[in-house]
């Protein structure tokens, strides 16, 4: 029997705008189904979860000492880039909301000139913010991310450019508690970086569950251990029924095979539970000819294997990431003063598309309503300036993608896009 039957229905939220299929009718009667049974199962799972019980241990070794800041576990995407559309300059001008209107004030004139601020929304292994630091010595960098081992990176930074570095632990959802903590005001930030996405860092740890080619528990946890109850990617392939996991690999990996792949992960955790990466990884694999299992090909037309798209849905799924990536351009529209600059990088079409439509003033309120399928380009004048934002002035119009050098150096940042913007 299904497990969607005997999970409790409770409230469905309007977050659900992040299933990129929505406009079907039958995938949107599977979305909420899905919907239905995650928010009741992370409600009531304990610590007896498949993944707890799959030899994952307490939790991702702390790397911290491994992973010093004097060598970066990975090449900056975009670097060169990133500082030239961040352009951090010492004597920043500071906009603040007065009564009567706007007041501008030198930055040499508040208590807090000496720094621009900028913040780092994802730092990782923490390559641009220390390039940013190399930079503008004297610039302050809130640094922050939801995983404990990255943030144990900035500890280490911090402790190197005293007063320089705040670490902040969280998603871009508890943003607005953390920077409220450290009584940073709304609208007084200068830049802000956004580099969405899984972290080489955490690709590279087996131990983390993220990579095909890494034998692993299947976690893909980005939080670690900081929500001990918070399924993994094991829970979902081994609880959801057929029905709701194709739903989610064609709605976060816009894989065209999901029923097959879905029916092929339901027989096998019929014989043993999926615990592994490699073994998800041969199920995926043992649902297609051997001639097709290396048959797709990546951006620099190399081989990739067919589970890539799985190990991506399954990675968004339960990270939630869209809906994250959603509050994090909200965040960044809050903290950034006007004239402060955002840089976004992203690395799949779900994530462009949902950056492109908030820079560009999409109305994305009703979630319920929303959804992520390419829209129909409108040809009239009037229809192009009704589609700028109120808040955004794109540093440019196209989307800026590596260059063929960079892409040499970093192979893993070959799909990435740099979207930059100027807060009005």
């Amino acid at each position: 029997m299904s497990l969607l039957l005997f999970l409790p229905e409770i409230g469905i939220s309007i977050m659900i705008f992040h299933m990129s299929v929505r406009s079907n009718p039958i995938l949107r009667k599977t979305n909420l189904a899905v919907w239905r049974a995650w928010k009741s199962w992370r409600l009531n799972l304990h610590s007896s979860t498949v993944c707890a019980s799959s030899g994952a241990g307490p939790g991702p070794l702390d790397r911290s000492e491994e992973l010093s800041p004097e060598k970066p576990p990975h090449t900056p995407v975009m670097l060169k880039e990133v500082l030239q559309y961040l352009d951090i300059q010492q004597g920043q001008v500071l906009y603040i909301q007065n009564l009567g209107g706007l007041m501008i004030m030198p930055a040499m004139e508040r208590p807090e000139a000496a720094s621009s601020v900028v913040l780092d929304m994802t730092f990782g292994g923490g390559g641009h913010t220390k390039a940013i630091l190399s930079m503008v010595p004297e610039v302050t960098v809130l640094a922050v991310d939801r995983d404990p081992t990255a943030i144990s990176l900035a500890e280490q930074l911090a402790k190197e450019h005293s007063g320089h570095v705040k670490p902040l632990l969280g998603r871009f959802s508890e943003l607005e508690v953390l920077l409220s903590n450290m009584n940073i005001k709304p609208g007084s930030i200068d830049a802000v970086l956004l580099d969405a996405g899984c972290s080489s860092m955490q690709m590279d740890m087996a131990e983390r569950g993220f990579c095909i080619s890494k034998d692993g528990p299947l976690d893909m946890r980005m939080d670690g251990e900081r929500y001990p109850d918070m399924p993994c990617a094991a829970d979902v392939v081994n609880t959801l029924d057929q029905q709701a996991l194709a739903s989610i690999l064609t709605a976060y990996g816009e894989e065209r095979h999901a029923w097959k792949i879905a029916s092929a992960i339901v027989e096998a955790r019929r014989v043993n539970p999926i615990t592994r990466t490699q073994q998800l990884a041969s199920v995926v694999a043992g649902s297609f000819p051997p001639s097709v299992i290396y048959a797709r090909k990546d951006r620099l037309h190399r081989p990739a294997h067919v589970a890539t798209k799985t190990f991506q849905a399954l990675r968004i799924f339960v990270n939630d990431e869209l809906n994250e990536l959603h509050a994090g351009l909200r965040a960044a529209r809050a903290t950034l003063r006007p004239g402060g600059r955002l840089c976004i990088i992203t690395f799949h079409s779900l994530e462009d598309r949902l950056v492109k439509r908030f820079l560009r003033g999409d109305d994305l309120s009703n979630l319920d309503q929303y959804h992520f399928s390419p829209r129909k380009q409108g040809n009239s004048r009037k229809e192009k300036k009704d589609s700028e934002s109120v808040y955004w002035l794109p540093l440019r119009r196209k989307v800026i993608i590596p260059e063929k050098d960079d892409v040499s150096e970093n192979p893993r940042g070959r799909s990435a896009k740099l979207r930059a913007a100027l807060r009005r």
